[in-house]
């Protein structure tokens, strides 16, 4: 039901007033919080918890594993972490069950994701790689025998070799010969990199 807009002359006030209270009514409604309170209301379904918008809700760390220094539950490359819908929010949590959240209670679990990793220390590597790179023993750590035995013969292909492997090693361009990744501190300084692929988005160019 609309607002009914006074007749006759009115001061500049009273138009600020009405408009303000417009605005308001309209921020309401449509805000971020707007769209749960009106699925709650029986407006429109109830949203899923996943689906709620940023800052509607709170996801923990993951818990690491001081092994791997990985989390605890990674399969196939990903791991999944509890998030908390804010207070007073309404929504389908991971059971498909309606709820209201007073901020304590696991909402749904949102997928992250982690490296496989196989033994193989980055610390480790490049240690070996420093000191006993010479002697082909960051080669034979990987995993690479043929190599190591190379360097091994060659004092590290007369140093050049020790030199490159060492870089290569440092920057986690050469990793374990199995194919998987270095365990590095999960909180630590870690290099991702980055490749395009058939499945990488391309933003269609506009010439003039």
């Amino acid at each position: 039901m609309a607002a009914a807009w006074p007749s006759g002359p009115v001061s500049p006030e009273a138009v600020a007033a009405h408009l303000l209270g417009v605005l308001w009514l309209v921020a309401a409604n449509t805000g971020p919080w707007g769209a749960v309170a009106t699925a709650a209301a029986g407006g429109d379904e109830t949203l899923k918890c996943e689906d709620l918008k940023v800052g509607q809700y709170i996801c923990k760390d993951p818990k690491i594993n001081d092994a791997t220094q990985e989390p605890v539950n990674c399969t196939n490359y990903t791991a999944h972490v509890s998030c908390f819908p804010a207070p007073n929010i309404t929504c389908k949590d991971f059971s498909g069950n309606e709820t209201h959240f007073t901020g304590n209670e696991v909402g749904f679990h949102k997928p992250i994701s982690c490296r496989n990793v196989n033994g193989y220390s980055y610390k480790v590597a490049v240690a070996l790689s420093l000191f006993l790179g010479w002697l082909g023993a960051d080669r034979f750590y990987l995993g690479y025998p043929a190599l190591g035995l190379l360097k091994f013969c060659t004092v590290g292909f007369c140093g050049i070799g020790s030199l490159i492997d060492f870089i290569l090693i440092s920057m986690q361009i050469v990793g374990p010969s199995d194919g998987s990744s270095y365990i590095i501190d999960y909180y630590g300084t870690r290099l991702t990199r980055l490749s395009i692929t058939n499945e990488t988005f391309r933003k269609t160019q506009l010439y003039p």
